[in-house]
């Protein structure tokens, strides 16, 4: 694996499931993998889990990660090309990003959308101008449109409960939550490819009229706008809040009748409930829901690391070959 920014960079989705789940029973298997190699860990926005859980990994794997919060500590970095430098941006990614390369083996790069332009957000300028200067891996901690180790993390997550079941092929519902401000697409349209490209479920979303995701991500999903119908049976149930694609970042609704409850929750096949976090408790989920005995999101948040683990040992690997 060169670079992880999304679905299309992994060769066998199950495989690095398969390897996520063997670190969580091992977790120093691989201890030496990543002897006197560093990592960076730049983020453009806030962080918990992703910072967190991405050092962890990489000191299971004898790395050293160096943390660097551009938006609070470095310089304002410009990532047009032929940009006439004389605003707020002091730094061209051209000259920071190769120097980057020579301090570290991996770049690892969060970054976040405007959700003012479409265009933009979507041309995933920020992370493809780090992969062309930089010289060295890439990895993905989210990007303007897709958050590759969260969904990692959930098909883990799901993987891991399945083997507690009889459900040979789950239904995953993934469904619109209510919030008080328009939030990215990224968790939802990443969700949607990695379930797809999975392909070891019953795929539907469900979401009110005018919150459709890009087709280039939930080709596969059954979309239904009846959240009861698309709850009716499910064995995972994704609650996630996110903004307009096609009313560009625009909060079109905020009816409370999609938090999900006790109530919706007897539609399903008492289904498991999946959720990134942070999560605005009692808007986007309900307390009996997130402290009730069907709620993985504890579970879903400490399987970050197995997550990044895995990722980080195939580009190790790719290295070192």
């Amino acid at each position: 694996m060169n670079h992880f920014i999304s679905a299309t960079d992994v060769t066998s989705i199950q495989d690095l499931v398969n390897k996520g789940l063997q670190y969580k029973l091992n977790p120093f298997i691989d201890e030496h993998l990543g002897k006197g190699k560093r990592i960076g860990l730049l983020f453009l926005n806030p962080s918990l889990r992703t910072r967190l859980s991405t050092q962890v990994a990489a000191a299971n794997l004898g790395m050293e990660a160096i943390v660097f919060n551009v938006d609070k500590e470095g310089w304002a970095l410009e990532f047009q090309e032929g940009a006439i430098m004389n605003g707020t941006s002091v730094e061209h990614i051209k000259d920071a990003a190769p120097v980057l390369g020579q301090y570290f083996d991996v770049l690892a790069i969060r970054t976040f959308p405007a959700l003012k332009n479409r265009e933009e957000d979507y041309s995933e300028m920020f992370i493809k101008q780090f992969i062309r200067f930089a010289g060295v891996p890439v990895v993905s901690l989210e990007s303007a449109t897709l958050h590759p180790l969260q969904s990692l993390t959930d098909i883990i997550t799901i993987q891991e409960s399945l083997q507690h079941t009889k459900a040979a092929r789950p239904k995953v519902v993934l469904t619109w939550a209510p919030h008080i401000k328009p939030l990215p697409q990224c968790v939802a349209n990443s969700f949607a490819q990695w379930v797809n490209a999975w392909g070891n479920a019953n795929f539907v979303i469900t979401h009110p009229k005018g919150y459709e995701l890009a087709e280039q991500f939930t080709n596969g999903a059954s979309i239904v706008h009846d959240q009861d119908e698309a709850l009716k049976d499910a064995d995972f149930v994704y609650v996630k809040n996110w903004s307009s694609y096609e009313q560009y970042g625009q909060l079109l609704s905020s009816d409370t009748n999609w938090m999900l409850t006790n109530q919706k929750l007897a539609l399903t096949n008492q289904a498991k409930i999946m959720h990134c976090l942070p999560v605005r408790r009692n808007i986007e989920l309900s307390d009996e829901i997130l402290d009730g005995p069907n709620s993985l999101v504890t579970q879903q948040a400490g399987n970050r690391v197995w997550a990044a683990q895995a990722v980080l040992a195939e580009i190790l690997n790719t290295l070192n070959q």
